[in-house]
């Protein structure tokens, strides 16, 4: 397969196209703190090396940052070295901007399942609404997931990490890569919040520890010693300006252009902390019907899915092992009639928005269950379901209102029949008048459920939040047991 994907963005400035494309484990955030996916070598990088494993050519890379100068390369990787091997180097001018990444791979398949290129793009789409997906299958077939709004989000803003959220590996590789030449100076220009107030607080509960020294020169128990101490000082809460979440009218959007639900609900929790420090928020989202779930061929049975993003970034994979998994098994789904979703028309979609992403690993396939994330992702889960739930009922209700209007159609012709033969009038005009008073009788029901259906949806919601309250109860003692 030739595979090739291009897009309108920044592009990649020229000395940077190397090592972005050619070179594994290139880099992380260390010390930043930014609502980015990171650039850390595995994605694009093990392409360029997969192609040139299957069929030892390199990846071919176009590139512009929309200054009209356009560079194209050869790159592959020199597995001894992990270094970039760039060449056949070629310059021109033009109004490209953006990148293509172009390579040959064998050893692979294509099809559509949950695990395919096709999957990935249809949930990018869904995830970023602002975008306009093209997908150009091995049978030639186009597909366009087509832009569901104009508005761009805003610009994600870089910010300091919050002690409480930094471990003793985050704070090895933050020392072994500052510009600070202190300990102290480092701690106060690296991270938000550390004024030189707090800087002595930690150094009177470190007292073995030379806070003049270069940082690059910490030791592992040092490092070990001072998160210990950073969870023992009191500091200002985190900064939560910084995250950007899709937003709820944009979700919206997004789900009526791709899944056209019968009914939907969009949640977007407040802002919150996970290990002490580190800012977050969860948006989510249940759409019911329509093009929600996953449909078998020719019209074979729908399947509920479970829709899992990371700062808008769909994961696909390792599932079992995610936060969104573990905090969607344990909702009791049957008091929100969606007990069988998982063989209902249902998409379950959670968004998690945060500076630093806790992945379970270096593959970015699921996040860690964190037990504050958890909770955040059920309680947005649980509000979502409360609304489709008196959607379902309004269905049943309906149901049984248009069942009992079949019951009096049904004998209408039986009653004519008799009153016929009883009183000598005409058939027609018994049946006319019949099917006018069922018309009145119905209309005099459903005009008194209408009231009943408003007092009962209230009456399901005030259960539905019992239920919860008492689920969670149960639960606190089961823990407390």
């Amino acid at each position: 397969f030739k595979i090739a994907v291009e897009d309108n963005g920044t592009g990649v400035p020229k000395s940077k196209v190397g090592q972005a494309f050619g070179k594994l484990l290139a880099g992380t955030k260390f010390s930043q703190r930014m609502q980015k996916r990171g650039q850390q070598g595995i994605g694009v990088s093990y392409a360029t090396l997969f192609a040139q494993i299957t069929t030892g050519k390199p990846a071919r890379v176009k590139s512009s940052t929309g200054d009209g100068n356009i560079f194209e390369c050869d790159v592959s990787v020199d597995v001894k070295k992990n270094e970039p091997v760039v060449a056949n180097v070629r310059e021109t001018r033009g109004k490209f901007r953006g990148i293509r990444f172009e390579a040959e791979f064998a050893e692979i398949d294509y099809n559509r399942s949950e695990y395919s290129a096709y999957e990935y793009l249809r949930r990018t789409a869904l995830a970023n609404p602002h975008t306009q997906i093209t997908l150009i299958e091995p049978n030639k077939e186009i597909i366009v997931f087509p832009r569901a709004s104009k508005d761009i989000p805003k610009r994600a803003k870089q910010v300091l990490p919050h002690p409480l959220g930094i471990t003793t590996s985050d704070l090895m590789d933050m020392a072994s890569v500052t510009q600070a030449r202190k300990v102290s100076s480092f701690f106060t220009t690296e991270f938000a919040r550390f004024s030189s107030d707090k800087v002595n607080e930690i150094k009177s509960l470190c007292p073995g520890i030379d806070f003049e020294k270069h940082p690059k020169n910490f030791q592992w128990q040092e490092a070990e010693a001072c998160v210990k101490a950073f969870q023992k000082v009191k500091w200002i809460a985190p900064d939560t300006s910084t995250l950007v979440p899709i937003g709820g009218d944009q979700i919206t959007k997004s789900l009526k252009n791709l899944l056209q639900p019968e009914q939907m609900k969009v949640v977007e929790r407040r802002p919150k902390v996970f290990r002490g420090g580190i800012p977050f928020s969860v948006e989510a989202a249940i759409a019911y019907g329509g093009k929600a779930g996953v449909h078998g061929e020719s019209g074979g049975s729908t399947k509920g899915e479970i829709m899992r993003f990371a700062n808008r970034v769909p994961l696909l994979f390792d599932a079992g092992n995610c936060a969104i998994s573990e905090a969607v098994k344990s909702i009791d789904w049957g008091r929100y009639d969606l007990k069988n979703w998982e063989d209902m028309p249902v998409s379950i979609f959670i968004n998690f928005v945060s500076v630093y992403v806790p992945y379970t690993g270096a593959g970015k396939l699921a996040i860690n269950a964190e037990a504050e994330i958890v909770e955040e992702i059920r309680f947005a889960l649980m509000e979502c379901a409360r609304d489709i739930a008196q959607y379902i009922h309004g269905l049943q209700r309906a149901s049984d209102q248009e069942e009992r209007r079949m019951i009096f159609i049904r004998y209408i012709k039986e009653v004519a029949e008799a009153i016929h033969d009883i009183s000598g009038k005409e058939k027609a005009i018994l049946v006319k008048k019949l099917e006018e008073m069922a018309k009145e009788k119905t209309a005099l029901l459903e005009a008194g459920d209408k009231a009943e259906e408003e007092e009962e949806a209230e009456k399901i919601l005030e259960k539905l939040e019992e239920s919860e309250e008492k689920g969670f109860k149960e639960e606190g003692e089961s823990k407390e047991d």
